[in-house]
């Protein structure tokens, strides 16, 4: 069904050309027949318009090109739509909200995929969007779960999580997603779900670094289980209400992040398992991995609440304190269970 032909169809903005980006807007325009879609890159979006696939990412996913409107020009983007979808790297939200007109987003639905913070401000972006753009809380909407861009490129059946206070925006944003091969579940934790978005690419880290220095499947378990009760406990002591760790947007998405090929901050601890500097290891990556800025905000929330979180200290000590991924770890290894 087109836009043209239903009034009450929402139109949608995808903000963001990276592969999770691409595979928002592949579910988008086929499921609508219209989606816009800004970048930030001007040849990639020259090359879509010609060519109508995404030349850096997720490049076998064809799009038709009636559906798709592409644009470099962020403020016609937004202006064209009523739903909001970012889906760019959390370093980049403030430098592109920035560029945004006053009031560009008021009365619109604001919908963020990225499980990552705002560096600077050592916020998620749910919150950031909320006291600092000035997004009202009923507006936002958070998605997430164990959903790989690739996956969703080769149409394997996937599931998300739309969290939103209310019912009403949940539905109306997942309803722009599912379709044969992606299933939606709803959720009022828009804040709880961020924070296990965030959280398990950190562990994906660790499980990363024990991939690169020879551990096996056995270690890598009991890795997992450590990571959920340490998650658990982290919730617990920051989220309000009551939280079930076994959901997929917790614990799924903590299990494919730190078991998958397509897991970019598991492929940044393998690396550093390896022997690679972060340097050296960041240098080499194409894509960003979002647990690498994620540690510091939650090792410092741990802090400040007296959480134990021997997980996330040893990823700290590793990440930001230069210390041995190999002697670290294998402390780290005695105190799991």
């Amino acid at each position: 069904m087109g836009v043209e032909s239903d009034t009450n169809t929402p139109k949608v903005a995808v903000i963001g050309g990276g592969s999770f980006g691409t595979a928002v807007v592949k579910m988008v325009s086929e499921n609508l027949g219209s989606c816009h879609w800004w970048m930030h890159n001007e040849e990639s979006a020259l090359h879509i318009k010609r060519y109508h696939h995404n030349p850096r990412y997720l490049s076998s996913v064809g799009f038709d090109p009636k559906s798709i409107h592409i644009y470099t020009d962020i403020n016609a983007a937004v202006a064209a739509a009523d739903m909001i979808i970012f889906a760019v790297p959390s370093a980049f939200v403030k430098e592109v909200l920035q560029g945004m007109a006053a009031g560009a987003l008021e009365g619109k639905i604001v919908c963020s995929t990225i499980k990552g913070i705002i560096p600077d401000e050592n916020m998620i972006v749910g919150e950031y969007l909320r006291e600092v753009v000035g997004v009202p809380e009923n507006k936002i909407a958070v998605i997430t779960g164990p959903c790989h861009a690739e996956e969703i490129a080769l149409e394997r059946l996937s599931f998300l999580t739309v969290a939103a206070l209310e019912d009403e925006v949940a539905e109306a944003v997942a309803g722009v997603l599912r379709n044969h091969y992606v299933r939606c579940t709803l959720s009022k934790d828009i804040y709880g779900t961020e924070y296990a978005a965030v959280m398990k690419n950190i562990y994906a880290i660790a499980a990363g670094m024990y991939h690169g220095l020879g551990y096996g499947d056995n270690f890598q378990a009991v890795l997992i289980s450590n990571a959920a009760r340490e998650m658990r406990r982290f919730m617990k002591s920051t989220c309000e209400g009551s939280i079930n760790i076994k959901k997929s947007a917790y614990l799924g998405d903590l299990l494919v992040t730190c078991y998958s090929q397509f897991s970019r901050n598991r492929m940044l601890g393998n690396m550093m398992g390896k022997g690679y500097t972060v340097k050296s290891a960041k240098a080499e990556m194409t894509m960003v991995a979002e647990g690498y800025y994620a540690v510091p905000l939650v090792y410092k929330i741990r802090k400040k609440h007296e959480v134990r979180m021997p997980i996330v200290k040893a990823v700290y000590d590793v990440l930001y304190e230069g210390k041995s991924a190999k002697k670290t770890m294998a402390k780290l290894a005695l105190k799991l269970n």
